[in-house]
């Protein structure tokens, strides 16, 4: 059977899966479409909270961003996992205690004050939106190459999908269909990459493939060092980024996740603390497994990829180039009139404008002009990597669409959690709190779904006019939750003397300084067109990094402040106090 044949089959399944669920699953009450009811066992929760988390950028495009800059893609693997042990341990614990559905419940309480509820609202959504865009994205960019729809046709429908998720069952729904998700998106990401290491090394773990010798006896990563430098690109194994601006990107990673609304929530899924902390263990084994996977896989996609195309005759390049090519995510154009593809470093792409090939009937998303001055002839989209990877090593067509049926997975489990926490942001924190205090329980469930409503049409507005590509994407949207939530999490939790003054003072001051950094040196709308180069970072610091110099105006901001302001009333202080006394078996008290 045909590759679309397979991915109609096992995408229909699996979808058929999802909805089952989300029907069997329907919210009856606010209760159980925020937390799920309260009642999901840790080892189903630490599945959900792993779907949650690795979305269409821990799937599609991590993998891709490492093939493509080798060790400097590293700071993503860091960042992420070492943000998951940090929610873990520093922070799931001590929200679970103190016992709100989300963040801004738990700024809008503990700083006793409805001002703060509503700038915790403002960077939930600001955060939620940017990293819905990149999964939005990702979902596009499987659609357009799978089911050979436009991209923007892609994104329309993952919009419609995600919507009956999210709109039926809530967090209920959301959650028992991340479990089957992981299920999914785990078997996805690992059959091909048993099948290529074996391929490649003769070792089926992937993780030891890696460092395994290929046919003629040279290690797999001097290969590509030796093929990198041929084709005058760094050493695959050498890095280019400064060490701060390293230790910047990570950290931001690291406490942006430790920010990350839609993974907190998580924690108020299940029954008691100690089954936070559970759920928590579980899902870091089940993240593991992925991420460790994630650098053998971008060692393998690389090396294929440049011993394919290299050199070689454009009329003699396999199937998978040519499909890829009508969905416009790789391109080649003959600079030197020879007929075959140069692939050298440099850049190969001038424009973005979709143009239509007259000889073969197809739109490509971009166009490669020959203004540019580099040899290089090759334009590939990093983020289909990890898609194209089986095709490239010619696997069975079953496990190319399992790969696109993971990918799907991946970008729509986490949708829909950042859907919910849009919604809930909307109609619990903003309305039932502070516009309408006596809005019913029914009136509260149709607010969240109306909210689902608007915020995908947004969502799906970003997918189609995304700001670059999806990790990039994700990884601003860590360092917007690094410079607004984490330090006003952290210090409500560790610090009792800090007070309302502070926390919103330091909220306001460290997300306004990351969206001017973000937006002058991504996009380049404030101080010129153009996005500023890299020579005027400050402190030579990236905008995926400089979350982390936000975050740290944020704390000198938020205790400066609150140390020159009243202290919190008497019961804040005491609540705070009580946060810390480990419960250990007894139920977390509910509000």
């Amino acid at each position: 059977m045909s590759v679309q044949t397979w991915t109609w089959i096992l995408v229909g399944i699996t979808f058929a899966l999802y909805f089952g669920i989300a029907i069997w699953a329907r919210a009856g009450s606010t209760k159980d479409f925020y937390v799920a009811g309260g009642g999901v066992s840790p080892l189903a929760n630490g599945m959900a909270t792993a779907a949650d988390w690795m979305s269409a950028a821990s799937f599609i495009s991590m993998a891709g961003i490492i093939s493509f800059t080798g060790y400097d893609g590293s700071v993503y693997l860091m960042g992420w996992t070492g943000g998951y042990v940090l929610l873990a341990l520093l922070l799931a614990p001590y929200l679970r205690k103190f016992g709100k559905f989300t963040v801004p419940d738990f700024i809008g309480d503990r700083y006793y004050s409805n001002t703060a509820r509503t700038v915790a609202v403002i960077c939930a959504l600001l955060v939620s939106f940017t990293y819905v865009a990149g999964q939005m994205r990702g979902v596009g960019v499987v659609f357009s190459r799978f089911l050979e729809v436009d991209i923007n046709l892609g994104v329309a429908i993952g919009m419609a999908i995600v919507l009956v998720f999210a709109f039926l069952g809530g967090m209920k729904g959301i959650t028992y269909t991340q479990v089957a998700q992981y299920c999914v998106l785990i078997f996805a990401f690992m059959v091909p990459a048993f099948f290529i290491s074996m391929q490649m090394t003769g070792n089926i773990i992937p993780q030891l493939g890696m460092g395994g010798s290929v046919e003629g006896g040279e290690l797999l990563l001097d290969k590509l060092d030796r093929l990198h430098t041929e084709l005058g690109f760094k050493e695959y194994t050498d890095g280019s980024k400064s060490p701060w601006d390293v230790f910047a990107i990570t950290l931001a990673l690291m406490v942006g996740t430790a920010g990350l609304p839609h993974v907190i929530v998580r924690f108020f899924t299940v029954p008691k603390v100690k089954d936070a902390r559970k759920s928590a263990g579980l899902a870091l084994l089940f993240i593991a497994i992925l991420y460790t996977t994630a650098p053998a896989i971008a060692v393998f996609a690389r090396t294929n990829l440049i011993e394919t195309v290299r050199d070689t005759e454009y009329t003699e390049v396999p199937a998978w180039f040519k499909n890829w090519e009508d969905s416009g995510l790789i391109a080649w154009t003959d600079k030197n009139g020879d007929g075959k593809i140069q692939y050298v470093a440099g850049g190969a792409i001038e424009g973005k404008k979709p143009i239509f090939n007259e000889a073969r009937g197809t739109y490509g998303e971009r166009t490669i002009s020959n203004a540019t001055d580099s040899a290089n002839e090759l334009y590939v989209d990093r983020d289909i990597m990890v898609l194209a990877n089986p095709e490239i090593a010619k696997l069975p067509n079953w496990v190319i669409a399992l790969v696109a049926a993971g990918g799907l997975a991946a970008a729509l489990s986490t949708a829909a959690g950042l859907l919910l926490v849009i919604s809930t942001s909307i109609s619990h924190d903003l309305i039932k709190k502070q516009i309408k205090p006596d809005l019913s329980e029914k009136g509260e469930l149709w607010a969240a779904r109306i909210a689902i409503l608007g915020a995908i049409i947004v969502a799906g507005y970003f997918g189609m006019n995304p700001p670059g590509f999806v990790a990039a994407v994700v990884a601003l949207a860590f360092g917007l939750a690094a410079a607004s939530f984490f330090p006003a999490i952290i210090l409500g939790i560790f610090d009792k003397r800090m007070n309302k003054q502070g926390a919103i003072a330091g909220m306001i001051v460290g997300i306004t300084l990351m969206l001017f950094y973000m937006i002058r040196y991504k996009t380049g709308l404030i101080g010129g067109f153009d996005p500023r180069p890299a020579s005027e970072w400050w402190f030579g610091t990236s905008p995926e990094g400089f979350g982390t110099i936000a975050m740290l105006v944020n704390v000198v901001v938020s205790v400066v402040v609150s140390r020159m302001t009243p202290a919190p009333p008497q019961h804040v202080q005491e609540i705070v106090e009580n946060i810390r006394i480990p419960s250990g078996a007894g139920e977390a008290h509910s509000h």
